[in-house]
């Protein structure tokens, strides 16, 4: 998935209505961000295949580390996972292009003529059932994310909307972030440019399940938050939630 802040002059805006519609609408020309998920054919579980499957996951941490180090390919890994509860033996890897679509180009040309990568996504393809990529854009109102030490879980929630929503939903959300803010759980939240449409991604941040249920819980303390939650459900036709283990490599820990 692609997604892409808007400037600052966006996060001034008195009109929150106009302010969403700024953000929706501006030209993608500052950063972009990648987003993309693997399910690997753990079929048979042996520790025959576990030994197999270590090449695969060295090999992978050393491009990764390589492409987000190198000044010559303009993105960088924003956050890399592995599901612990939801659907199963699946990678989560958040990318951010910095430039816009033209990094985007640049930098799949550069990975086309890139040896070790064709090597990785040629080993790569023999352990994967799936891939799916989305480009997204940045809520504004959201912080953008940034490195964090660990321990931690993630969770990301998705939200299949109903087509036209979308500026509402994130009028009711840029009202009620702060409800959420408080113990540091909110990481990031985006929404689909290109791929599946009104699609949104919310990114947060637990020490751990039993700090998860009580930041959850603690929301509903607040005066407010039932406001946002009664006026954004009827914009959902489908939601999911994936918690998630950061690897070893990923910035946000």
């Amino acid at each position: 998935m692609l997604y892409c802040p808007a400037p600052a002059s966006c996060l001034n805006s008195k009109n929150i209505h106009l302010h969403m519609k700024t953000v929706f609408f501006q030209p993608i020309d500052y950063m972009i961000f990648f987003f993309f998920f693997l399910r690997f054919k753990f079929k048979i579980v042996k520790i025959t295949l576990v030994s197999k499957l270590l090449p695969l996951y060295i090999l992978r941490d050393e491009v990764q580390r390589e492409l987000h180090r190198d000044a010559d390919y303009p993105c960088e890994v924003i956050g890399s996972w592995n599901t612990w509860y939801g659907e199963q033996d699946q990678a989560v890897h958040l990318w951010r292009y910095s430039g816009g679509y033209p990094a985007l180009t640049e930098c799949l040309r550069k990975l086309n003529s890139n040896m070790a990568y064709l090597a990785f996504r040629k080993e790569r393809s023999k352990m994967l059932i799936s891939r799916h990529n989305q480009l997204l854009l940045e809520f504004s109102f959201w912080n953008e994310p940034v490195p964090r030490s660990g321990p931690n879980i993630y969770e990301l929630r998705t939200y299949q909307l109903v087509p036209g929503t979308m500026i509402e939903w994130g009028n009711n959300w840029a009202r009620a972030i702060k409800y959420r803010q408080e113990n540091n759980e909110a990481v990031g939240g985006f929404f689909t440019q290109i791929g599946e449409l009104y699609v949104v991604h919310h990114l947060w941040a637990y020490k751990d399940l039993q700090s998860r249920q009580e930041t959850r819980n603690t929301a509903w303390l607040k005066e407010g938050w039932d406001v946002n939650v009664h006026y954004t459900m009827p914009l959902i036709q489908k939601m999911e939630s994936r918690i998630m283990i950061p690897m070893e490599h990923s910035p946000l820990q």
